[in-house]
């Protein structure tokens, strides 16, 4: 929050900030600054190497499309590019680009993600994981004879999706450490919860989402309008709290029932996904035919649903038999 704060004060002055990152907190802060920018603050310039914002998390459409908003907020965003170079002038930051384009900037923002602290290991012999970082453990989150890890230091296996997972946000960081902690006492309990996470993108678009959610997986979607009840602001008020829930565990629907949602566009019109309004939907992340991850685009406290969803491992055949589950959520109602 001091670091926001910070931010916030920088641009009451500065005439150019960059943030380099597309991520999570890349793309949060370019919405903010940017709409803070239109008003009276700094050009606000987004860079980074997916194709668009949150390109590692999203389809390519709604990737896309979010790209297109994040640029209605002001900010000048460039996609496919990487920092080559770092220089100062005349007291502030001249970042040269892959693409070769030259950026002046008062301050800027490194919003890239974070690696895991291996030192430990050298020293100790715990396993790392090759692949997904962080220190290798079990089910149990065990990495040694009385040696446990919890959060997004751990790589632990996930029995219920049968993959190996690092996840790295604050729900499963809660979790997992008091799993552990119960797991010290002498208790052998598995990890079997999937955590969630959320995330806004100015005040008209938020999204809560479990499970694994790559764009690289295949997807499934329902789409509908969105009314102007439908915006993470709304969602915070409607708390009670003013803050929207990162931890959501009372079951709140089935995974039937309830009115038909709209298929996922073609791909005709996919390609053209700038011009469509993806107001409201849910989004099935899918492998060897189950549902392994869940976004819910403006759709919000259905996370218990999406959970049981994935927790029953059912395998959809078709298409169509994903599109049902859509009518949980009641994004109609």
């Amino acid at each position: 929050i001091d670091d926001f704060r910070h931010l916030v004060n920088v641009c009451e002055t500065a005439k150019s900030v960059v943030i380099v990152g597309g991520g999570f907190l890349g793309s949060e802060l370019a919405c903010a600054l940017g709409k803070l920018g239109g008003k009276s603050g700094p050009q606000v310039t987004q860079i980074f190497p997916e194709s668009g914002n949150m390109g590692m998390i999203f389809p390519k459409y709604l990737s896309n499309w979010t790209t297109t908003q994040v640029r209605k907020e002001g900010v000048e965003v460039l996609t496919n590019n990487t920092i080559s170079s770092v220089t100062s002038k005349d007291g502030r930051v001249l970042l040269k680009t892959s693409e070769n384009k030259e950026i002046l900037a008062d301050h800027v923002v490194v919003a890239v993600g974070i690696g895991v602290e291996n030192d430990l290991a050298a020293a100790s012999g715990l396993e790392v994981d090759s692949t997904y970082g962080g220190y290798h453990v079990n089910a149990e989150f065990l990495a040694a004879s009385n040696v446990w890890v919890a959060g997004d230091a751990a790589c632990f296996y996930d029995f219920k999706l049968g993959c190996r997972r690092r996840v790295e946000h604050h729900d499963h960081a809660v979790v997992s450490g008091r799993l552990v902690g119960e797991n010290m006492t002498g208790n052998h309990k598995r990890y079997e919860h999937q955590s969630m996470f959320w995330s806004d993108l100015g005040p008209k678009i938020g999204y809560e989402a479990i499970g694994i959610v790559d764009s690289s997986l295949e997807t499934v979607a329902v789409w509908a309008g969105a009314a102007e009840t439908d915006t993470p602001r709304a969602a915070a008020e409607s708390s009670g709290t003013g803050i929207r829930s990162e931890v959501q565990d009372e079951v709140s629907g089935s995974s039937g029932g309830g009115e038909s949602g709209s298929a996922l566009p073609g791909q005709s019109e996919l390609e053209e996904a700038d011009e469509l309004d993806f107001g409201k939907g849910v989004v099935f992340y899918m492998k060897n035919q189950k549902v392994v991850g869940v976004i819910c685009w403006n759709v919000f406290n259905q996370i218990p649903v999406a959970r049981r969803i994935i927790d029953e491992g059912k395998v959809y055949d078709d298409v169509q038999a994903v599109h049902q589950l859509g009518k949980a959520f009641k994004i109609y109602s």
